[in-house]
């Protein structure tokens, strides 16, 4: 049995604590007593803390922005500089995509003209579709989204996967590495985005101006970024990582 690590950037009140891990949950196919949480806000986890686990999860952040930082962002970008250097396998969404970037010598910006927020499509590149993780999906398909932050430009040996309309750096990998990162959220469907964004009502009207009950409304279900987390899974045990060969 599998077990993970899920680093979180949330306040102690936040209700997407606990959201978040039933959704990654639910996408990995897997009990969320097998996903322990780490609270990156208090620190960083010991090396021995990560070799106790299989992989490691980041996704979003409520409250927090890797462009702004804040006292804790440092001690963050270093321990996504670790999992690098310890390949270790790590599965990032929409936050995390952006600490990790950053944390390699990419650049992140807030960019409210290349705020995305939704259901949006996205393509594959080449890249992407020789990938053995991405290249099952249809060359374009829906993804859950939510950030006004972006990465501008990738780290030396990340490689572009997908792209959309506002976002050129919508996914990315590590070369040589177990590391995957997503600008999008692969770990959300549908309903799961819509409560997201109720907790988070400010960004709805921020980027898209409209109230929660008229935007909400056009969303649309997202199976092919659905499986994106059982398929990583799957390409790691193929791969022969030790820790990942059992289900």
């Amino acid at each position: 049995m599998n077990t993970f690590l899920l680093l979180q950037v949330r306040n102690a009140d936040d209700p997407m604590r606990t959201q978040e891990v039933d959704c990654f949950a639910r996408a990995l196919g897997c009990a969320t007593q097998q996903i322990r949480v780490f609270d990156l806000l208090s620190g960083v986890p010991t090396p021995r803390q990560l070799d106790q686990v299989d992989v490691v999860l980041l996704g979003g952040s409520g409250d927090y922005s890797v462009a702004e930082g804040g006292d804790w962002i440092l001690p963050a970008l270093e321990a996504m500089r670790e999992l690098c250097d310890l390949n270790k396998p790590t599965f990032a969404s929409c936050w995390g995509h952006q600490a990790m970037a950053r944390a390699l010598g990419g650049e992140v910006v807030t960019d409210m003209q290349r705020a995305e927020l939704g259901t949006v499509e996205v393509r594959l590149t080449p890249a992407g579709r020789e990938d053995p993780v991405f290249g099952q999906l249809p060359e374009r398909f829906l993804a859950p989204m939510g950030h006004q932050d972006c990465v501008t430009r990738l780290p030396p040996g990340a490689i572009v996967l997908a792209s959309s309309e506002r976002t050129e750096n919508q996914a990315f990998r590590i070369e040589g590495k177990p590391i995957y990162c997503t600008q999008f959220h692969p770990e959300l469907n549908r309903t799961a985005l819509i409560e997201r964004l109720q907790a988070y009502p400010q960004y709805v009207q921020s980027i898209s101006g409209e109230t929660i009950e008229s935007f909400v409304a056009d969303f649309k279900e997202t199976p092919d970024t659905n499986q994106l987390l059982g398929r990583f899974m799957k390409h790691l045990r193929e791969e022969g990582h030790p820790k990942t060969l059992r289900p």
